[in-house]
């Protein structure tokens, strides 16, 4: 594939979809659970002028397929590595993960530290879910969406978690298009993501001492699923990390209320 084109790769977890955008060396960017790549508009065209982004929807999610069975972080890291094959992509990428997306990053970078230049994690959490959150949180959202779908009454507190009100109301018209791309989501291919990705994420915090390259975590203070001193914490770990403390009260707020701050440092990262 070419600068600025789209095209499908098959991999362990299914047929990817991947965009590329810009020229110079690669960064590959995943997005969070419950929305696509549309999550990264705002950052895109200041990034492109550093980098050829390798812009992925993740399975079950935007264009993409799945695969039959459940899945894993891993599988996933896997799958990233397939597309960089498919690409011809030999040597190392800067990573760029929200939530989900930092989760492979995280297991990327720890599995293979010669393909990751540097790493970026907005909104990642390295601790696997806690019994609370699982019985009050996901599981719910696991029966209710299996049910239902995506209705309103489900999509409204996902949303409000995932994005937070000064967020939403921010940036209106990407946080519909973000709604829109969980609404229009295959019912199968996105409650299998949920189960695999979401109830069984698993801990990563083994895997921070493995993490070789440079590395920023970005979290918002006041986020109750993730936060800046837990972010700092985890960095200790790493041979090489820092913490960003960034505005928002969800995972993917960061990269709608803070997309210069975030170009500023992923591009000092990278520099």
């Amino acid at each position: 594939m070419d600068a600025m084109s789209g095209d499908f790769v098959e991999t362990n977890v299914g047929r990817l979809y991947v965009e590329t955008d810009g020229d110079g060396p690669p960064a590959l960017l995943w997005h969070s659970l419950f929305i696509d790549s549309t999550s990264w508009e705002l950052l895109r065209p200041k990034l492109t002028q550093h980098r050829r982004l390798i812009v992925v929807d993740g399975p079950g999610h935007g264009r993409s397929g799945h695969p039959d069975g459940d899945y894993s972080i891993a599988d996933c890291a896997v799958a990233a590595l397939e597309v960089l094959d498919a690409l011809g992509v030999s040597g190392a990428v800067d990573w760029v993960g929200n939530a989900w997306g930092g989760h492979i990053g995280i297991t990327f970078a720890a599995n293979h530290p010669d393909r990751c230049r540097t790493l970026v994690t907005i909104g990642t959490p390295v601790h696997e879910l806690t019994t609370s959150e699982r019985l009050t949180q996901i599981i719910p959202l696991l029966a209710g969406y299996r049910i239902a779908g995506p209705i309103g009454f489900l999509r409204k507190p996902l949303f409000d978690a995932l994005l937070g009100a000064e967020a939403i109301a921010a940036q209106q018209g990407l946080t519909a298009r973000l709604v829109n791309s969980f609404r229009s989501a295959d019912r199968s291919a996105m409650y299998r993501a949920m189960l695999s990705v979401s109830l069984r994420r698993p801990d990563l915090t083994n895997l921070l001492p493995d993490v070789t390259a440079p590395t920023l975590m970005a979290a918002c203070q006041d986020d109750p699923g993730w936060n800046y001193d837990q972010a700092t914490a985890a960095v200790a770990k790493m041979p090489n990390g820092r913490a960003l403390k960034v505005r928002g009260t969800g995972h993917v707020a960061p990269i709608l209320l803070e997309p210069d701050l975030l170009v500023s440092r992923i591009t000092e990262l990278w520099g």
